[in-house]
């Protein structure tokens, strides 16, 4: 038997489960395993394993799914961990619906814990899935029964151009996440989101973070991906790779935007970031790369990961609220021309240069330096 892997999510990484199941379901047939979802990246880099899980592509989980359905795998399991069995499920059916139809799918959830679980997502698999489960010493969990507890609750309302979107699972003062920005913090465990025309106007039991929703723009609430708490909560020693820059070219890039693919600047030799969210997940996805980051800050941080790295030499304006927007449209104006990436020649001068730029544009700041 072929079989697909997919894992979801850091904490089924840091875990050490996402290497045992692999090791577990080998017993079955070949294993092909692959990352769905972004935040598992950086896990599986410190953990030594990108040569037993692909994450050369950046795909949803979904899309890893019908992936391996595509090259012809016989069965497909899906492993998370997420941070209940609500979520966890919540989060198995909604990725079951948006993959090809009748797919043999198996989610593995919560493998330690009391509540772990082994979901069958297509009706003839129950057998095989009661069997896992009893190998891990998990339980089974009805899929139908998953649909009929999150379709009874009406996850989604459309009224007119008026959407409501429940969010499962929800804990009080945890960050709420769409498409991987920070939208707004919980303040009940009873939360929804309530988006207008595309723009999301309200947080039912919890307060709006208004900067997120104008950095969010235009979205379909319906399809967006909401995660909430940190993006990764464990505390791990991070792995630095080998450096596979060459040459005596020196190259900046521009970063403006945490959900975009900071994978792709792995490569550079310096990056710069607007916002405090997306300064600390870049600085510490970049730490692997050795590379370096100026973060142009405002104070307005929310804890997106439980503990942030930056590589020496690194730099962090801060700036008085709402000013690091600004500050960084200047700075891709003036410096990149308007271009993701520039080259330069020094890095120092480089620094110097935005410091310039910033004094012209307001006096009050603050410069720290690791």
């Amino acid at each position: 038997m072929k079989i697909g892997v997919v894992v979801h999510g850091p904490e089924i990484v840091d875990s050490g489960y996402a290497l045992r199941i692999m090791e577990f379901m080998a017993d079955y047939g070949e294993v092909q395993a692959r990352l769905g979802g972004t935040m598992g990246r950086t896990a599986v880099i410190d953990s030594n394993l990108e040569n037993q899980i692909d994450i050369s592509q950046k795909l949803l989980p979904s899309q890893s799914i019908d992936l391996f359905s595509q090259e012809g795998r016989d069965l497909i399991v899906l492993i998370n961990y997420g941070k209940s069995n609500i979520t966890g499920h919540a989060f198995g059916y909604k990725v079951y619906r948006h993959c090809l139809p009748h797919l043999p799918l198996i989610q593995i959830e919560r493998p330690g814990e009391e509540d772990g679980s082994v979901v069958a997502w297509r009706d003839d698999l129950q057998e095989l899935a009661a069997e896992i489960a009893d190998k891990l010493g998990l339980k089974t969990v009805s899929a139908h029964q998953i649909r009929e507890a999150i379709d009874g609750t009406d996850p989604c309302l459309k009224e007119n151009q008026r959407i409501c979107r429940n969010i499962a699972g929800v804990s009080p003062d945890e960050n709420i996440f769409v498409n991987g920005i920070v939208v707004g913090r919980s303040t009940s465990q009873e939360v929804a989101l309530i988006a207008e025309k595309g723009v999301i106007t309200q947080l039912i039991g919890g307060e709006l973070k208004t900067h997120g929703v104008e950095k969010l723009g235009n979205i379909d609430l319906e399809q967006a991906i909401i995660k909430t708490g940190l993006l990764r909560k464990s505390r791990v020693k991070p792995r630095i790779l080998p450096s596979k820059k060459n040459g005596t070219k020196m190259m900046v890039s521009y970063l403006s935007h945490a959900a975009e693919d900071i994978y792709r600047l792995r490569d550079v030799d310096l990056v710069v970031t607007v916002g405090d969210d997306t300064t600390l997940v870049a600085a510490d996805i970049l730490y692997r790369f050795n590379i370096p980051i100026i973060g142009i800050t405002d104070g307005d941080l929310d804890k997106v990961v439980e503990e942030g790295h930056k590589t020496d030499g690194s730099m962090v304006v801060e700036l008085k609220s709402g000013w690091d927007d600004i500050v960084g449209e200047k700075l891709f104006l003036e410096l990149f021309k308007g271009s993701e990436t520039i080259e330069i020649e020094n890095m120092e001068n480089f620094k110097s240069k935005i410091l310039q730029i910033i004094k012209k544009i307001t006096p009050h700041y603050q410069v720290r330096y690791t």
